[in-house]
């Protein structure tokens, strides 16, 4: 069915099935509490900018749909939306075009559209979240008097800026937060840099359980098959290959083993956004370091398989879902002490966490797993243990569904 809407934005529901969607979280799982609470037909709207980033709610949407949510999720046209438009989860699709960099003739076109959707819509929830969806999400929610907003913080780009773009994004984090009347955050340490920034007040930021994004799907993962025959020295990277994720450092690692005589096999899974940020990369495969470079992929689950350890060398982040998809892999992850990936890893149990672009650390962190199979074995089993009590999907879809019935009846 397609609902007409008085803004330019295109907009389709896909239809409803008959029987609950297969990832719908099972009925034993859910809080007694989430089942009292949950409003039937309460309207809400949830908002990423790119289409791409509508997995961060890993099909929680559809999930919500089922319990008798009005659901809609907005986003930037993009073959993931058009996918999920001609889906079957009872969700209602809206593509509204949003600039991810700050471009205030564009923005405030958005801003405009966001307008008219929230007055055809009049949602009683909106829940946005990266950076621009959010600001213009909760700006235009605000306005409207949409008596919850939600501002689902999953990671500051300010923390990898400098000068007057920082200072800028600082005041567009600190306007959007203003606007919402919930900061939820995918990690504590997050939380910890928005208050110690003085972005947002502890009181107003929520984190549920032990964070992450929405958690993770341990079936999609015990379903792909281990490899057995696999090369016990491969360093897997899965993410955006851009500047922040911090390739150069991983780079620089690997040549560091390279040296000593010792290089591993560098798996890189995922989308070039900066080519740029592939050359250090390139330059091992010119020292004779074997590469293999897949290039976005539409599921990376096989990948992991190959791996003997991830390596997350980022920056920043929210939470990151690889080192879960890892860990639900049985693989232990090498991560970093940046904002997020500190939560990810329990150090010297589940795996390792080193400074910040601190090269040498990393290749020996690395090297301890690659040179004992045993210990990696060890390692991952533990990471694998701690998504299954933590992370697991269907024990935290329900704590979403208890936050978001709360809000909803919650006076603002």
């Amino acid at each position: 069915m397609t609902r007409a809407l008085s803004v330019p934005v295109r907009a389709r529901r896909a239809p409803r099935p008959a029987a609950a969607p297969a990832q719908a979280v099972p009925e034993a799982s859910r809080t007694a509490a989430a089942d009292e609470l949950a409003p039937t037909g309460t309207r809400i709207v949830f908002s990423v900018t790119r289409s791409g980033s509508i997995r961060l709610l890993r099909g929680y949407q559809g999930h919500l749909a089922s319990r008798g949510w009005d659901v809609h999720v907005v986003a930037s046209p993009g073959p993931e939306l058009d996918r999920l438009m001609a889906s079957h989860d009872g969700v209602t699709y809206h593509a509204l075009s949003m600039a991810r960099e700050p471009s205030p003739l564009a923005d405030l076109r958005s801003l405009v559209q966001w307008m008219r959707l929230i007055r055809r819509l009049r949602p009683d929830v909106v829940s946005a979240g990266t950076p621009k969806a959010g600001m213009l999400g909760m700006v235009a929610a605000a306005v409207l008097r949409v008596p919850v907003r939600i501002y689902h913080q999953r990671g500051l780009r300010l923390e990898t800026e400098t000068g007057a773009k920082r200072r800028l994004l600082w005041m567009l984090e600190r306007l959007t937060i203003r606007c919402s009347t919930r900061v939820l955050a995918v990690s504590h340490s997050l939380k910890g840099v928005l208050v110690r920034e003085r972005l947002a007040s502890a009181s107003k930021v929520t984190v549920l359980g032990s964070g992450s994004s929405a958690g993770v799907d341990l079936q999609r993962f015990a379903s792909v098959p281990a490899t057995t025959d696999r090369d016990h020295r491969v360093v897997g990277f899965v993410g955006r290959v851009t500047p922040d994720k911090g390739l150069e450092t991983l780079a620089h690692a690997i040549r560091i083993l390279h040296d000593r005589g010792a290089a591993p096999t560098l798996l890189v899974v995922g989308d070039v956004e900066d080519p740029a940020a592939l050359v250090p990369v390139r330059e091992l495969m010119g020292r004779g370091v074997r590469v293999i470079a897949t290039g976005g992929v539409a599921d990376p689950a096989p990948y992991y398989q190959q791996m003997s350890v991830l390596c997350l060398p980022t920056r920043r982040e929210g939470f990151p879902n690889v080192v879960l998809e890892a860990a639900a892999s049985g693989i232990p992850a090498v991560t970093t002490t940046a904002t997020g990936a500190v939560d990810s890893v329990v150090d010297g149990r589940t795996g390792f966490v080193v400074p910040v672009d601190d090269a040498r650390a990393m290749a020996d962190a690395l090297a301890v797993l690659l040179d004992d199979p045993a210990r990696a074995v060890e390692f991952g089993q533990a990471a694998l243990e701690r998504v299954r009590e933590q992370f697991d999907r269907r024990k935290f879809w329900p704590m979403f569904d208890e936050f978001h019935s709360t809000m909803a009846r919650r006076d603002p």
